[in-house]
């Protein structure tokens, strides 16, 4: 099992969904919910001397207000390698433009693209493709 799991999104409802679903489906110990790129950023960096606290997993929303997520991936890779080396993100976004999605999968830091919202599917694959479990 994961033991942790970031959701950034700014949406409530949508992150009310992936989180339940994580939870019913005991996909990871314990998740953390940020609403904004920023915010997100803020607790890498708060948390960056307790290796329990950097998630395993990130799931990202492209488009949000004040940072989103293209930013989000810019401003972490200027993170500590520790930081950076340890979670896989995958995109979590409700934009099916293919000018996004072929923006966003080359960066080195994103593994998988799901559109919401996120399924039991969805975290079976990521398992089976990414954790190989």
């Amino acid at each position: 099992m994961i033991n942790l799991v970031l959701l950034i999104d700014d949406n409530d409802t949508d992150n009310f969904i992936s989180r339940r679903v994580i939870e019913l489906t005991e996909f990871a110990e314990r998740v953390i919910v940020k609403s904004s790129g920023q915010q997100a950023l803020d607790y890498l960096q708060e948390n960056a001397q307790s290796p329990n606290e950097i998630p395993d997993l990130i799931f990202l929303d492209i488009n949000m207000p004040i940072m989103d997520g293209f930013m989000f991936l810019y401003e972490f890779e200027t993170l500590p390698p520790e930081i950076q080396q340890k979670p896989k993100v995958i995109i979590l976004s409700s934009s099916e433009d293919r000018r996004d999605v072929d923006k966003i999968i080359t960066n080195k830091a994103v593994v998988k693209y799901i559109t919401k919202p996120l399924t039991q599917n969805d975290l079976e694959a990521v398992s089976s493709e990414i954790y190989n479990a």
